[in-house]
Protein backbone atom coordinates (compact mmCIF):
# COMPACT_ATOMS: atom_id res chain seq x y z
CA UNK A 1 0.00 0.00 0.00
CA UNK A 2 2.91 2.32 0.84
CA UNK A 3 4.28 1.85 -2.48
CA UNK A 4 1.35 2.25 -4.22
CA UNK A 5 0.56 6.03 -2.69
CA UNK A 6 4.47 6.83 -3.13
CA UNK A 7 3.62 6.21 -6.40
CA UNK A 8 0.29 7.96 -6.64
CA UNK A 9 2.40 10.58 -4.80
CA UNK A 10 5.21 10.72 -7.47
CA UNK A 11 2.66 10.91 -10.48
CA UNK A 12 0.89 13.50 -9.07
CA UNK A 13 4.46 15.67 -8.33
CA UNK A 14 4.66 14.85 -12.06
CA UNK A 15 1.85 16.11 -13.34
CA UNK A 16 2.00 19.02 -11.58
CA UNK A 17 5.69 19.88 -12.72
CA UNK A 18 5.00 18.80 -16.19
CA UNK A 19 1.49 21.32 -15.92
CA UNK A 20 4.03 24.43 -14.95
CA UNK A 21 6.00 23.70 -17.67
CA UNK A 22 3.40 23.88 -19.77
CA UNK A 23 1.12 26.94 -18.16
CA UNK A 24 0.94 29.90 -20.43
CA UNK A 25 2.70 32.31 -17.76
CA UNK A 26 6.15 30.69 -18.57
CA UNK A 27 5.74 32.82 -21.94
CA UNK A 28 6.52 35.97 -19.31
CA UNK A 29 9.83 34.03 -18.46
CA UNK A 30 10.69 32.10 -21.47
CA UNK A 31 14.13 32.24 -22.48
CA UNK A 32 14.92 34.83 -19.99
CA UNK A 33 18.65 34.33 -20.03
CA UNK A 34 18.56 35.88 -23.37
CA UNK A 35 16.72 38.89 -22.68
CA UNK A 36 20.03 41.18 -23.35
CA UNK A 37 21.11 38.85 -26.25
CA UNK A 38 21.01 40.04 -29.42
CA UNK A 39 20.40 37.43 -31.91
CA UNK A 40 18.27 37.34 -35.07
CA UNK A 41 15.05 37.98 -33.04
CA UNK A 42 16.51 40.72 -30.24
CA UNK A 43 18.38 42.44 -33.19
CA UNK A 44 14.86 42.21 -35.60
CA UNK A 45 13.16 44.02 -32.41
CA UNK A 46 15.99 47.00 -31.87
CA UNK A 47 15.59 47.44 -35.22
CA UNK A 48 12.11 48.14 -35.04
CA UNK A 49 11.78 48.95 -31.55
CA UNK A 50 14.59 51.42 -31.77
CA UNK A 51 13.75 54.16 -34.23
CA UNK A 52 10.06 53.48 -33.85
CA UNK A 53 10.62 54.90 -29.79
CA UNK A 54 12.42 57.84 -31.39
CA UNK A 55 9.81 58.57 -33.15
CA UNK A 56 7.13 57.85 -30.98
CA UNK A 57 8.79 60.43 -28.25
CA UNK A 58 9.87 62.97 -30.45
CA UNK A 59 5.77 64.65 -30.51
CA UNK A 60 5.87 64.65 -27.27
CA UNK A 61 9.16 66.06 -26.42
CA UNK A 62 8.52 68.91 -29.23
CA UNK A 63 5.27 69.72 -27.05
CA UNK A 64 7.53 69.84 -24.05
CA UNK A 65 9.30 72.54 -25.87
CA UNK A 66 6.37 74.38 -26.71
CA UNK A 67 5.52 73.87 -22.63
CA UNK A 68 9.00 75.15 -21.97
CA UNK A 69 8.89 78.28 -24.12
CA UNK A 70 5.21 79.14 -23.53
CA UNK A 71 5.75 78.71 -19.83
CA UNK A 72 8.09 81.64 -19.27
CA UNK A 73 5.15 83.49 -21.40
CA UNK A 74 2.73 83.32 -17.73
CA UNK A 75 1.07 80.43 -15.61
CA UNK A 76 -1.80 81.69 -17.01
CA UNK A 77 -0.95 80.58 -21.11
CA UNK A 78 1.33 77.45 -20.20
CA UNK A 79 -2.55 76.00 -18.28
CA UNK A 80 -4.40 77.64 -21.67
CA UNK A 81 -2.12 75.58 -23.90
CA UNK A 82 -1.96 72.60 -21.67
CA UNK A 83 -5.73 72.02 -21.89
CA UNK A 84 -5.88 73.14 -25.82
CA UNK A 85 -2.84 70.11 -25.93
CA UNK A 86 -4.47 67.62 -24.50
CA UNK A 87 -7.82 68.35 -26.12
CA UNK A 88 -6.26 67.96 -29.41
CA UNK A 89 -4.16 64.95 -28.72
CA UNK A 90 -7.57 63.36 -27.75
CA UNK A 91 -9.21 63.86 -30.31
CA UNK A 92 -6.48 62.85 -32.72
CA UNK A 93 -5.88 59.53 -30.63
CA UNK A 94 -10.41 58.54 -31.45
CA UNK A 95 -9.90 59.65 -34.78
CA UNK A 96 -6.77 57.93 -36.09
CA UNK A 97 -5.12 55.25 -33.16
CA UNK A 98 -7.84 52.74 -34.83
CA UNK A 99 -6.86 53.25 -38.33
CA UNK A 100 -2.81 52.72 -37.30
CA UNK A 101 -3.36 50.19 -35.32
CA UNK A 102 -5.37 48.05 -37.86
CA UNK A 103 -3.32 49.11 -40.48
CA UNK A 104 -0.03 47.86 -39.07
CA UNK A 105 -1.41 44.41 -38.70
CA UNK A 106 -3.15 44.60 -41.73
CA UNK A 107 0.17 45.70 -44.14
CA UNK A 108 2.12 43.21 -41.68
CA UNK A 109 -0.19 40.07 -42.44
CA UNK A 110 -0.38 41.36 -46.41
CA UNK A 111 3.13 41.69 -46.46
CA UNK A 112 4.17 38.34 -44.99
CA UNK A 113 1.33 36.27 -47.01
CA UNK A 114 2.35 37.98 -50.00
CA UNK A 115 6.31 37.30 -49.44
CA UNK A 116 5.58 33.73 -48.89
CA UNK A 117 3.50 33.18 -52.25
CA UNK A 118 6.17 35.12 -53.75
CA UNK A 119 8.91 32.28 -52.42
CA UNK A 120 6.13 29.67 -53.62
CA UNK A 121 5.94 30.73 -56.82
CA UNK A 122 10.13 30.57 -57.25
CA UNK A 123 10.29 27.24 -55.53
CA UNK A 124 7.50 25.97 -58.24
CA UNK A 125 5.20 25.22 -55.09
CA UNK A 126 2.30 28.13 -55.66
CA UNK A 127 -0.71 26.75 -56.77
CA UNK A 128 -3.25 30.07 -56.30
CA UNK A 129 -4.07 31.88 -53.78
CA UNK A 130 -5.52 29.24 -51.53
CA UNK A 131 -5.21 29.58 -48.05
CA UNK A 132 -6.26 27.55 -44.48
CA UNK A 133 -8.82 28.84 -42.13
CA UNK A 134 -6.34 30.74 -39.91
CA UNK A 135 -4.63 32.93 -42.49
CA UNK A 136 -8.02 33.60 -43.79
CA UNK A 137 -8.97 34.61 -40.36
CA UNK A 138 -5.89 36.63 -39.36
CA UNK A 139 -5.63 38.60 -43.11
CA UNK A 140 -9.86 39.17 -42.70
CA UNK A 141 -10.67 37.62 -46.28
CA UNK A 142 -14.03 36.74 -45.43
CA UNK A 143 -14.32 40.53 -46.54
CA UNK A 144 -12.02 40.28 -49.75
CA UNK A 145 -13.59 39.29 -53.21
CA UNK A 146 -11.63 36.87 -55.55
CA UNK A 147 -9.95 39.95 -56.84
CA UNK A 148 -8.12 41.12 -53.61
CA UNK A 149 -6.93 37.70 -53.59
CA UNK A 150 -5.47 37.81 -56.95
CA UNK A 151 -4.37 41.31 -56.43
CA UNK A 152 -2.38 40.43 -53.01
CA UNK A 153 -0.65 37.29 -53.79
CA UNK A 154 -0.12 37.77 -57.85
CA UNK A 155 0.25 41.68 -58.09
CA UNK A 156 4.10 41.90 -57.15
CA UNK A 157 5.00 38.13 -56.87
CA UNK A 158 4.23 38.18 -60.82
CA UNK A 159 7.54 36.48 -62.60
CA UNK A 160 9.48 36.72 -59.39
CA UNK A 161 9.78 40.39 -59.27
CA UNK A 162 8.48 41.16 -55.75
CA UNK A 163 12.07 42.78 -54.61
CA UNK A 164 12.52 44.93 -57.59
CA UNK A 165 8.60 46.22 -58.00
CA UNK A 166 6.68 48.98 -55.91
CA UNK A 167 4.05 46.41 -53.95
CA UNK A 168 0.24 46.63 -53.90
CA UNK A 169 -1.25 46.40 -51.00
CA UNK A 170 -4.93 47.20 -50.25
CA UNK A 171 -4.73 48.39 -47.07
CA UNK A 172 -2.34 50.89 -48.33
CA UNK A 173 -4.63 53.06 -49.90
CA UNK A 174 -7.64 52.06 -47.50
CA UNK A 175 -5.59 53.75 -45.21
CA UNK A 176 -4.72 57.03 -46.97
CA UNK A 177 -8.37 57.64 -47.71
CA UNK A 178 -9.77 57.02 -44.34
CA UNK A 179 -6.77 59.28 -42.85
CA UNK A 180 -8.03 62.09 -45.00
CA UNK A 181 -11.02 61.85 -44.30
CA UNK A 182 -11.15 62.00 -40.42
CA UNK A 183 -8.49 64.44 -41.17
CA UNK A 184 -10.70 66.72 -42.15
CA UNK A 185 -13.82 66.12 -39.82
CA UNK A 186 -11.36 66.78 -36.85
CA UNK A 187 -10.43 70.61 -38.29
CA UNK A 188 -14.35 70.77 -38.77
CA UNK A 189 -14.88 69.69 -34.85
CA UNK A 190 -12.35 71.50 -33.69
CA UNK A 191 -12.77 74.89 -35.55
CA UNK A 192 -16.47 75.28 -34.84
CA UNK A 193 -16.59 73.11 -31.40
CA UNK A 194 -13.67 74.91 -29.57
CA UNK A 195 -15.44 77.05 -27.18
CA UNK A 196 -17.96 74.53 -26.32
CA UNK A 197 -15.25 71.81 -25.99
CA UNK A 198 -13.53 74.19 -24.16
CA UNK A 199 -15.93 74.89 -21.30
CA UNK A 200 -16.32 70.85 -21.45
CA UNK A 201 -13.04 70.88 -19.82
CA UNK A 202 -13.32 72.80 -17.16
CA UNK A 203 -12.46 76.23 -18.79
CA UNK A 204 -15.05 78.81 -17.77
CA UNK A 205 -16.00 81.09 -20.38
CA UNK A 206 -14.78 84.10 -18.11
CA UNK A 207 -11.89 82.29 -17.54
CA UNK A 208 -8.29 84.26 -18.32
CA UNK A 209 -7.48 80.36 -20.08
CA UNK A 210 -10.31 80.58 -22.47
CA UNK A 211 -9.06 83.32 -24.99
CA UNK A 212 -5.53 81.86 -25.61
CA UNK A 213 -6.55 77.96 -25.17
CA UNK A 214 -9.17 78.97 -28.36
CA UNK A 215 -6.84 80.62 -29.65
CA UNK A 216 -4.43 77.89 -29.54
CA UNK A 217 -6.75 75.06 -30.61
CA UNK A 218 -8.41 76.75 -33.48
CA UNK A 219 -4.89 77.52 -35.12
CA UNK A 220 -3.53 73.70 -33.93
CA UNK A 221 -6.61 72.21 -35.79
CA UNK A 222 -5.38 73.43 -39.13
CA UNK A 223 -2.92 70.65 -38.90
CA UNK A 224 -5.33 67.88 -38.07
CA UNK A 225 -5.31 66.05 -42.15
CA UNK A 226 -1.53 66.38 -42.02
CA UNK A 227 -1.58 64.67 -38.59
CA UNK A 228 -3.81 62.08 -39.55
CA UNK A 229 -2.44 61.01 -42.92
CA UNK A 230 1.41 61.02 -40.95
CA UNK A 231 0.23 58.85 -38.63
CA UNK A 232 -1.94 56.71 -41.25
CA UNK A 233 1.40 56.29 -43.06
CA UNK A 234 3.33 55.42 -39.97
CA UNK A 235 1.09 52.24 -39.68
CA UNK A 236 2.01 51.32 -43.19
CA UNK A 237 5.78 51.58 -42.06
CA UNK A 238 5.36 49.46 -39.24
CA UNK A 239 3.66 46.94 -40.91
CA UNK A 240 6.63 46.84 -43.10
CA UNK A 241 8.88 46.90 -39.80
CA UNK A 242 10.35 50.05 -41.58
CA UNK A 243 10.40 52.44 -38.76
CA UNK A 244 13.34 54.45 -39.46
CA UNK A 245 11.63 56.49 -42.17
CA UNK A 246 8.95 57.84 -39.98
CA UNK A 247 11.72 58.60 -37.47
CA UNK A 248 13.61 60.88 -40.28
CA UNK A 249 10.65 62.51 -41.25
CA UNK A 250 9.15 63.04 -37.28
CA UNK A 251 12.82 64.64 -36.67
CA UNK A 252 12.74 66.99 -39.47
CA UNK A 253 9.53 68.34 -38.62
CA UNK A 254 9.79 68.25 -34.80
CA UNK A 255 13.29 69.87 -34.88
CA UNK A 256 11.54 72.57 -37.53
CA UNK A 257 8.88 72.83 -34.83
CA UNK A 258 11.31 73.93 -32.33
CA UNK A 259 13.18 76.39 -34.45
CA UNK A 260 10.37 78.06 -35.53
CA UNK A 261 8.63 78.23 -31.60
CA UNK A 262 11.13 80.88 -30.34
CA UNK A 263 10.89 82.89 -33.66
CA UNK A 264 7.21 83.23 -33.83
CA UNK A 265 6.66 83.36 -29.88
CA UNK A 266 8.69 85.87 -29.06
CA UNK A 267 10.51 87.26 -32.32
CA UNK A 268 7.30 87.98 -33.97
CA UNK A 269 5.58 88.92 -30.50
CA UNK A 270 2.57 85.85 -31.70
CA UNK A 271 2.80 84.26 -28.14
CA UNK A 272 0.56 80.85 -28.03
CA UNK A 273 -0.01 81.46 -31.74
CA UNK A 274 2.99 81.97 -32.91
CA UNK A 275 3.21 78.03 -30.87
CA UNK A 276 0.80 76.44 -32.78
CA UNK A 277 1.50 78.18 -35.89
CA UNK A 278 5.05 76.41 -35.75
CA UNK A 279 3.20 73.04 -34.92
CA UNK A 280 1.16 73.37 -38.11
CA UNK A 281 4.39 73.88 -40.42
CA UNK A 282 6.49 71.07 -38.82
CA UNK A 283 3.19 68.55 -39.08
CA UNK A 284 2.68 69.30 -43.06
CA UNK A 285 6.49 68.92 -43.67
CA UNK A 286 6.23 65.25 -41.82
CA UNK A 287 3.28 64.67 -44.29
CA UNK A 288 4.98 65.59 -47.15
CA UNK A 289 8.38 63.86 -46.60
CA UNK A 290 5.90 60.16 -45.47
CA UNK A 291 4.11 60.19 -48.66
CA UNK A 292 7.20 60.66 -50.41
CA UNK A 293 9.16 58.01 -49.61
CA UNK A 294 5.72 55.84 -49.27
CA UNK A 295 5.14 56.38 -53.00
CA UNK A 296 8.41 54.68 -53.73
CA UNK A 297 7.57 51.70 -51.85
CA UNK A 298 4.12 50.62 -52.41
CA UNK A 299 1.27 51.54 -55.54
CA UNK A 300 -0.73 54.30 -53.26
CA UNK A 301 -3.83 54.19 -56.11
CA UNK A 302 -5.25 51.23 -55.95
CA UNK A 303 -6.33 49.37 -59.70
CA UNK A 304 -9.98 49.59 -58.88
CA UNK A 305 -12.46 50.69 -56.10
CA UNK A 306 -12.88 47.08 -55.06
CA UNK A 307 -9.89 46.64 -53.48
CA UNK A 308 -10.49 49.28 -51.05
CA UNK A 309 -11.29 47.26 -47.79
CA UNK A 310 -13.44 49.63 -45.88
CA UNK A 311 -15.74 47.06 -44.56
CA UNK A 312 -11.98 45.05 -42.32
CA UNK A 313 -11.22 48.87 -41.60
CA UNK A 314 -14.26 49.71 -39.93
CA UNK A 315 -15.20 45.97 -38.34
CA UNK A 316 -12.08 45.87 -36.89
CA UNK A 317 -11.63 49.95 -36.48
CA UNK A 318 -15.16 50.52 -34.84
CA UNK A 319 -13.73 47.88 -31.84
CA UNK A 320 -10.54 49.85 -31.28
CA UNK A 321 -12.40 53.12 -31.66
CA UNK A 322 -14.36 52.02 -28.60
CA UNK A 323 -11.90 51.38 -26.68
CA UNK A 324 -9.83 54.73 -27.71
CA UNK A 325 -12.79 56.24 -26.56
CA UNK A 326 -12.39 54.12 -22.89
CA UNK A 327 -8.69 55.04 -22.84
CA UNK A 328 -8.59 59.22 -24.06
CA UNK A 329 -11.70 59.54 -22.06
CA UNK A 330 -9.89 58.84 -19.13
CA UNK A 331 -6.86 61.09 -19.76
CA UNK A 332 -9.28 63.74 -20.89
CA UNK A 333 -11.72 63.31 -17.39
CA UNK A 334 -7.97 64.04 -15.60
CA UNK A 335 -7.04 66.81 -17.96
CA UNK A 336 -10.75 68.21 -16.82
CA UNK A 337 -10.32 67.62 -13.16
CA UNK A 338 -6.92 69.34 -12.81
CA UNK A 339 -8.22 72.60 -14.57
CA UNK A 340 -11.29 72.78 -12.33
CA UNK A 341 -8.51 73.05 -9.44
CA UNK A 342 -7.23 76.41 -11.15
CA UNK A 343 -4.22 77.73 -13.36
CA UNK A 344 -1.61 76.74 -11.02
CA UNK A 345 -3.30 72.45 -10.59
CA UNK A 346 -3.35 72.58 -14.39
CA UNK A 347 0.29 73.75 -14.82
CA UNK A 348 1.52 71.51 -13.02
CA UNK A 349 -0.57 68.76 -14.30
CA UNK A 350 0.04 69.51 -17.57
CA UNK A 351 4.06 69.34 -17.33
CA UNK A 352 4.27 66.09 -15.49
CA UNK A 353 1.47 64.65 -17.87
CA UNK A 354 3.47 65.42 -21.06
CA UNK A 355 6.55 63.85 -19.14
CA UNK A 356 4.85 60.86 -18.20
CA UNK A 357 3.25 60.14 -21.58
CA UNK A 358 6.42 61.12 -23.46
CA UNK A 359 8.67 58.53 -21.15
CA UNK A 360 6.00 56.04 -21.45
CA UNK A 361 5.85 56.35 -24.93
CA UNK A 362 9.71 54.31 -25.04
CA UNK A 363 7.71 51.26 -24.81
CA UNK A 364 5.47 51.77 -27.27
CA UNK A 365 8.39 51.28 -29.60
CA UNK A 366 8.55 47.65 -28.28
CA UNK A 367 4.86 47.43 -28.93
CA UNK A 368 5.05 48.70 -32.37
CA UNK A 369 7.91 45.98 -32.68
CA UNK A 370 6.09 43.43 -31.34
CA UNK A 371 3.11 44.07 -33.07
CA UNK A 372 4.97 44.04 -36.37
CA UNK A 373 6.73 40.61 -35.92
CA UNK A 374 3.72 38.84 -34.47
CA UNK A 375 1.51 39.96 -37.24
CA UNK A 376 3.57 38.34 -39.36
CA UNK A 377 4.45 35.57 -37.33
CA UNK A 378 0.48 34.78 -36.71
CA UNK A 379 0.01 35.21 -40.78
CA UNK A 380 2.23 32.29 -41.52
CA UNK A 381 1.66 30.60 -38.49
CA UNK A 382 4.92 29.98 -36.51
CA UNK A 383 3.71 29.62 -33.26
CA UNK A 384 6.98 29.41 -31.63
CA UNK A 385 8.14 32.66 -33.30
CA UNK A 386 5.20 34.38 -31.90
CA UNK A 387 5.66 32.96 -28.25
CA UNK A 388 9.59 33.96 -28.23
CA UNK A 389 8.50 37.28 -29.80
CA UNK A 390 6.11 38.18 -27.17
CA UNK A 391 8.48 36.78 -24.26
CA UNK A 392 11.54 39.07 -25.35
CA UNK A 393 9.34 42.37 -25.96
CA UNK A 394 7.68 41.69 -22.29
CA UNK A 395 10.95 41.50 -20.75
CA UNK A 396 12.40 44.26 -22.75
CA UNK A 397 9.42 46.18 -21.44
CA UNK A 398 9.82 45.41 -17.88
CA UNK A 399 14.05 46.62 -17.76
CA UNK A 400 12.67 49.77 -19.94
CA UNK A 401 10.47 50.37 -16.95
CA UNK A 402 12.87 50.27 -14.60
CA UNK A 403 15.17 52.18 -15.65
CA UNK A 404 12.94 55.35 -16.53
CA UNK A 405 11.90 54.95 -12.92
CA UNK A 406 15.21 55.46 -11.57
CA UNK A 407 15.80 58.10 -14.15
CA UNK A 408 13.02 60.00 -13.83
CA UNK A 409 12.85 59.78 -9.52
CA UNK A 410 16.42 61.34 -9.81
CA UNK A 411 16.42 63.59 -12.77
CA UNK A 412 13.30 65.58 -12.24
CA UNK A 413 14.19 66.74 -9.06
CA UNK A 414 16.34 69.05 -10.42
CA UNK A 415 15.16 69.27 -14.17
CA UNK A 416 11.50 70.93 -13.51
CA UNK A 417 12.46 74.30 -13.09
CA UNK A 418 13.43 73.92 -16.79
CA UNK A 419 9.59 74.33 -17.37
CA UNK A 420 8.30 76.96 -14.75
CA UNK A 421 9.52 79.33 -12.35
CA UNK A 422 6.75 79.63 -10.64
CA UNK A 423 7.09 78.63 -6.89
CA UNK A 424 3.73 76.67 -6.57
CA UNK A 425 3.79 75.36 -9.78
CA UNK A 426 7.13 73.92 -9.06
CA UNK A 427 5.77 72.64 -5.61
CA UNK A 428 2.77 70.34 -7.06
CA UNK A 429 5.21 69.26 -9.08
CA UNK A 430 7.49 67.49 -6.91
CA UNK A 431 4.29 66.11 -5.28
CA UNK A 432 3.40 64.56 -8.96
CA UNK A 433 6.82 63.28 -9.53
CA UNK A 434 6.68 60.02 -7.00
CA UNK A 435 3.53 59.21 -9.33
CA UNK A 436 5.39 60.38 -12.89
CA UNK A 437 8.44 57.96 -11.67
CA UNK A 438 6.92 54.31 -10.17
CA UNK A 439 4.63 54.06 -12.56
CA UNK A 440 6.73 53.53 -15.44
CA UNK A 441 7.20 49.53 -14.82
CA UNK A 442 3.67 49.41 -15.47
CA UNK A 443 3.19 51.69 -18.09
CA UNK A 444 5.65 49.94 -19.80
CA UNK A 445 4.17 46.68 -20.13
CA UNK A 446 0.82 47.77 -20.29
CA UNK A 447 2.22 49.57 -23.92
CA UNK A 448 3.52 46.25 -24.38
CA UNK A 449 0.38 43.50 -23.88
CA UNK A 450 -1.37 46.41 -26.22
CA UNK A 451 1.10 45.90 -29.11
CA UNK A 452 1.32 42.03 -28.55
CA UNK A 453 -2.69 41.57 -28.76
CA UNK A 454 -2.92 44.38 -32.00
CA UNK A 455 -0.26 41.59 -33.31
CA UNK A 456 -2.26 38.52 -32.91
CA UNK A 457 -5.45 40.53 -34.38
CA UNK A 458 -7.33 40.48 -30.54
CA UNK A 459 -8.81 43.58 -31.16
CA UNK A 460 -12.40 42.39 -29.44
CA UNK A 461 -10.50 41.20 -26.17
CA UNK A 462 -8.56 44.51 -26.20
CA UNK A 463 -11.77 46.81 -26.64
CA UNK A 464 -14.21 45.28 -24.33
CA UNK A 465 -11.57 44.82 -21.75
CA UNK A 466 -10.59 48.72 -21.86
CA UNK A 467 -14.02 49.90 -21.71
CA UNK A 468 -14.07 47.36 -17.98
CA UNK A 469 -10.99 49.48 -17.19
CA UNK A 470 -12.21 52.75 -18.21
CA UNK A 471 -15.25 52.46 -16.14
CA UNK A 472 -13.78 51.21 -12.84
CA UNK A 473 -10.89 54.18 -13.55
CA UNK A 474 -13.57 56.74 -14.09
CA UNK A 475 -15.37 56.50 -11.19
CA UNK A 476 -11.43 56.30 -8.56
CA UNK A 477 -11.05 59.64 -10.72
CA UNK A 478 -14.54 60.94 -10.10
CA UNK A 479 -13.72 60.06 -6.29
CA UNK A 480 -10.40 60.79 -5.18
CA UNK A 481 -10.05 64.17 -7.08
CA UNK A 482 -13.27 65.30 -5.40
CA UNK A 483 -11.52 63.89 -1.90
CA UNK A 484 -7.75 64.60 -2.30
CA UNK A 485 -7.49 66.93 -4.98
CA UNK A 486 -4.37 67.09 -7.39
CA UNK A 487 -2.78 63.85 -5.89
CA UNK A 488 -6.09 61.82 -5.66
CA UNK A 489 -5.95 62.28 -9.70
CA UNK A 490 -2.56 60.72 -9.73
CA UNK A 491 -3.80 58.13 -7.48
CA UNK A 492 -6.89 57.50 -9.96
CA UNK A 493 -4.18 57.30 -12.81
CA UNK A 494 -2.00 54.62 -10.97
CA UNK A 495 -5.30 52.59 -10.59
CA UNK A 496 -6.30 53.07 -14.08
CA UNK A 497 -2.47 52.02 -15.71
CA UNK A 498 -2.53 49.12 -13.23
CA UNK A 499 -5.84 47.71 -14.43
CA UNK A 500 -5.12 48.17 -18.02
CA UNK A 501 -1.35 45.89 -17.57
CA UNK A 502 -3.49 43.48 -15.63
CA UNK A 503 -5.64 43.17 -18.76
CA UNK A 504 -3.32 42.13 -21.13
CA UNK A 505 -1.27 39.75 -18.29
CA UNK A 506 -4.91 37.88 -17.62
CA UNK A 507 -5.07 36.91 -21.77
CA UNK A 508 -1.92 35.88 -21.92
CA UNK A 509 -1.57 34.30 -18.78
CA UNK A 510 -4.84 32.28 -19.05
CA UNK A 511 -4.33 31.43 -22.80
CA UNK A 512 -7.75 32.61 -24.56
CA UNK A 513 -8.35 33.57 -27.76
CA UNK A 514 -5.40 33.91 -30.33
CA UNK A 515 -3.14 32.14 -27.54
CA UNK A 516 -4.53 29.25 -27.05
CA UNK A 517 -1.80 27.63 -28.78
CA UNK A 518 -0.08 27.99 -25.76
CA UNK A 519 -1.43 25.39 -23.95
CA UNK A 520 -0.21 23.01 -26.13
Amino acid sequence: MESSHEGLLNKGTVLMSEERRNSPLRVFFKDARKVFKLDELGLEIAGIAFPAALALTADPIASLVDTAFIGHIGPVELAAVGVSIAVFNQVSRIAIFPLVSVTTSFVAEEDAAGKMANEEIESGEYDGPSLDNEMKELLGHEDLDKTTYISLFESDTNMGKFKHQRRHIPSVSTALVIGGVLGLLQVLVLVFGAKPILSFMGVKMDSPMMTPACRYLTLRSLGAPAVLLSLAMQGVFRGLKDTKTPLYATVAGDATNIILDPVFIFLFHLGVSGAAIAHVISQYLIAVILLWKLLQQVDVLPPSLKDLQYRRFLKNGFLLLARVIAVTFCVTLAASMAAREGSIPMAAFQICLQIWLATSLLADGLAVAGQAILASAFATRDHSRAAAAASRVLQWGMVLGLVLCTILGIGLQFASRIFTKDASVLHLIHIGIPFVALTQPINALAFVFDGINYGASDFAYSAYSMVLVAIVSIICLVILSSSHGFVGIWIALTIYMSLRMSAGLWRIGTARGPWSFLRS
